[in-house]
């Protein structure tokens, strides 16, 4: 594709709904939604190709959406508060319409938090780069988001790839860290101690062979542990523990250029993701190794068809391979486009450009 990088941002914009919503895949009918999770990475990636109107437009459908759901968060905080039960109604969902209504079936996983973390982090480096004001509305949207957040962390929840319930996910808990710092920095609200209680308990739960893993318990890695340093910063990119965590990342999990989720994912037989592949590097761009970005640049490059659309993964080097055919009977072909993996694609050129020239 001669111009992925437009091309890129022609997609972002096509399917962003009047209210502000980014569609998850317009050809793939169970991501005909809106997460707050992708909503947060497309919105930071239009951002920093200075499309700033199309984030501000995110930021309002966040807002209003959490803020017609006020009550929710006030309930569930004064449950967590009173030490009383919870159930799978009382949790924010994860997925909404583009009008900001709950998707339907009420059955997918919906308490997860990871989203909710990183659209604090989006919105606060929203305004940074912007150098605008906190709109009222978003102000009081964000804290419904930090309380809600604040309240449940140390519960167990469904990971960022709508799995596990019933584990508590170092990468959750960074996702909050992040969302949190954000927060404290663009208001007046102070969440040093929860902060400081999260990141104590990632390091105190990290695996036995000296890494930090998927989730409490286990010894697995997951590209999705990126994240605690790059963009959450619980811990530095150069942190002994991230560096030896990336290392397993690069054993485990990379082949020939694309990277699976973690060892043991059968979602469409495990493939190659694209938009972990732009996270490793963005990674990469953050401790100088911009080679390597580059190389996992390109290798996004080559996944795009003939009209520029990214796939959500690439059916290369399977984990279960046995598991691709059910998956497409099921569901349909691979999501493609898939903005999330649009998002990622912009943030990884975006960082080799700015860091690179920066070092030089």
């Amino acid at each position: 594709m001669a111009n992925l990088t437009q091309r890129s941002i022609e997609i972002v914009l096509q399917n962003q709904a009047a209210s502000g919503a980014y569609m998850a895949s317009p050809n793939f009918p169970n991501y005909y939604y809106c997460w707050f999770r992708d909503g947060s990475f497309v919105a930071n990636a239009m951002d920093l190709v200075g499309e700033h109107a199309s984030a501000a437009r995110f930021h309002d459908w966040a807002a209003i959406a959490i803020n017609r759901r006020a009550s929710v968060v006030q309930r569930v905080v004064g449950q967590v508060r009173a030490e009383e039960p919870l159930n799978g109604l009382d949790y924010l969902h994860t997925r909404y319409t583009m009008d900001g209504d709950d998707a339907t079936p009420n059955e997918w996983p919906n308490f997860q938090m990871d989203g909710f973390g990183t659209w604090l982090w989006a919105l606060g480096e929203h305004l940074t780069l912007t150098g605008k004001p906190l709109p009222g509305a978003w102000e009081h949207a964000s804290e419904l988001v930090a309380n809600y957040l604040t309240a449940l962390w140390q519960r167990p929840c469904y990971d960022c790839w709508e799995e596990y319930p019933d584990k508590i996910h170092p990468h959750t808990l960074a996702a909050i860290y992040g969302g949190l710092k954000a927060h404290s920095l663009v208001t007046t609200y102070d969440h040093w101690e929860t902060m400081q209680a999260i990141a104590a308990f990632v390091r105190k739960w990290r695996g036995t062979e000296g890494h930090f893993v998927k989730f409490i318990g286990s010894n697995m890695v997951d590209a999705s542990l990126l994240g605690l340093a790059t963009p959450y910063r619980l811990v530095e990119p150069d942190d002994p523990l991230m560096l030896k965590t990336v290392s397993h990342i690069e054993q485990s999990l990379v082949q020939e250029g694309g990277v699976h989720r973690y060892p043991a994912d059968t979602y469409y037989g495990g493939g190659e993701w694209v938009l972990l592949a732009g996270w490793l590097g963005w990674y990469y761009t953050e401790v100088g190794r911009y080679d390597q970005a580059k190389a996992m640049l390109e290798w996004m490059e080559r996944q795009a068809d003939e009209n520029g659309c990214l796939p959500e993964q690439v059916p290369a080097n399977l984990n279960q391979p046995n598991n691709y055919e059910p998956w497409v009977k099921r569901w349909g072909p691979i999501a493609k486009p898939l903005l999330w993996s649009h998002a990622m694609y912009l943030l990884l050129h975006h960082h080799i450009g700015t860091r690179q020239f920066r070092d030089e």
